[in-house]
């Protein structure tokens, strides 16, 4: 079965090009998981995020070359996610950049966090299809093109040598008079690059044509919704008539842009309050997810498709992030081991047979995951279930307009499907 053909379009977001913002501005689209901008000036050039990977750095670098050859003299992040941070080296082509961040800058390739990270490294890799064919599985990433080169992942990081501190910092990127701005969205130490002679902000990844991926699959702690819905606010005061986002197309015309982020903060907004109300009116984050849907104004947007983030997702983090684990249900203050409460559906149900043929007979395919996980905690050497589990996640694959939801499932899916073999 084919991949969702609104996942399948989605990919012209990510066509390989290099985009001429303005005299002397570049924007390379497509040659990684984000975009990496160029600023050349009259003393250099100064490099706005580096890629997740060497090998695209290099590539990026030698679609540089073709326009100017002047030296690489600052490399600027605006943000710690590692698709940004990657490839630095690459640019500094062994010389010593000025390397400027926010001062709160923290990346999990720098060693200084904390966490579970060998599972979120599992569930990145998870998330992102690796080992799925392109283009037959892994369509695209949701926020990249499927198909870019992984040589050097994570490899080239360099530290930053000069802190921002001030929320608005005038700042020179090779001899250009640009404003560094603090925008906190998918991270706390996020900054855009602002050049208002051009009216041309590059934005990171406050925006992209995608639902804001609010919460990651893959894992990771609160993202604070009202402080991205602020830095949209930010966006909007700018007025600017170039947005150069860290993730697919850039975006030209000051009505377009005004019209599209003020979806994406509105779209957040509602995120916040549908939550908020809910919980507030004593509802779980179950029942909310249940009722919630986007206001007229925001369904059937593009730049809005669940391609990447999802509303399910993002309600759900919301509660966990401002209320934290508990639900509000007294049931839920204590649960059965899930293995006993399993041996006592499937009794109830009319014994481990009765549940299997349910679960190969259902049309529905979560249905059919959530009795296998139980079939499988009975009997975990059966190779029925996980069997008819492989086929259910594929059948939802399939139907996913979410990329980082269909490569996940796909992954597991093929990695039961190994393991039977």
């Amino acid at each position: 079965m084919p991949a969702h053909p609104a996942l399948v379009a989605h990919s012209a977001e990510f066509e390989k090009s290099v985009h001429s913002l303005a005299t002397g501005i570049w924007g390379f689209v497509g040659f990684a998981a984000s975009n990496v901008y160029a600023i050349e000036g009259p003393e250099g050039v100064a490099i706005v995020d580096t890629t997740e990977s060497t090998a695209a750095a290099e590539n990026i670098l030698h679609e540089l070359r073709q326009r100017t050859s002047k030296p690489i003299t600052q490399i600027l992040y605006t943000h710690s996610h590692r698709d940004h941070i990657s490839g630095a080296s690459v640019f500094a082509e062994n010389g010593n950049p000025e390397i400027i961040a926010w001062h709160g800058f923290s990346s999990d390739i720098v060693g200084g966090a904390r966490g579970p990270a060998q599972a979120i490294l599992a569930r990145t890799q998870m998330q992102f299809g690796f080992g799925l064919s392109f283009p037959d599985e892994r369509v695209n990433l949701g926020l990249g093109p499927g198909d870019r080169p992984v040589k050097g992942m994570g490899a080239g990081h360099l530290p930053p040598n000069s802190l921002i501190e001030a929320p608005r910092s005038r700042i020179d990127l090779a001899g250009r008079s640009v404003e560094a701005i603090h925008a906190p969205g998918e991270t706390p130490d996020h900054i855009m690059v602002w050049l208002e002679d051009l009216r041309l902000l590059i934005s990171g990844d406050n925006y992209y044509h995608a639902f804001p991926n609010l919460y990651p699959i893959r894992g990771s702690g609160y993202r604070d919704f009202d402080s991205w819905a602020d830095s949209l606010d930010q966006i909007l005061a700018l007025a600017p008539d170039t947005l150069a986002p860290g993730h697919s197309q850039p975006l030209i015309g000051r009505e377009k842009i005004i019209a599209r982020v003020t979806d994406y903060r509105d779209l957040i907004r509602y995120v916040i309050d549908v939550t908020r109300d809910g919980l507030n009116a004593g509802k779980t984050p179950d029942k909310i997810v249940e009722e919630a849907r986007l206001p007229e104004k925001l369904r059937d947007k593009p730049w809005l498709s669940e391609f990447y983030g999802r509303l399910d997702w993002s309600i759900r983090a919301y509660a966990s992030g401002t209320v934290g684990w508990f639900d509000g249900n007294p049931t839920n203050l204590g649960r059965l081991p899930a293995c006993d409460e399993a041996a006592r559906f499937v009794a109830l149900a009319g014994g481990w047979d009765a549940v299997l043929q349910a679960a190969e007979q259902s049309d529905d395919p979560q249905w059919a995951l959530e009795l296998c996980d139980r079939l499988s905690c009975l009997k975990p050497d059966a190779a029925a279930p996980v069997r008819r589990k492989a086929a259910a996640m594929r059948q939802l694959a399939d139907e996913q307009i979410n990329a980082t939801a269909r490569n996940y499932y796909l992954v597991a899916a093929k990695d039961i499907e190994e393991s039977l073999a």
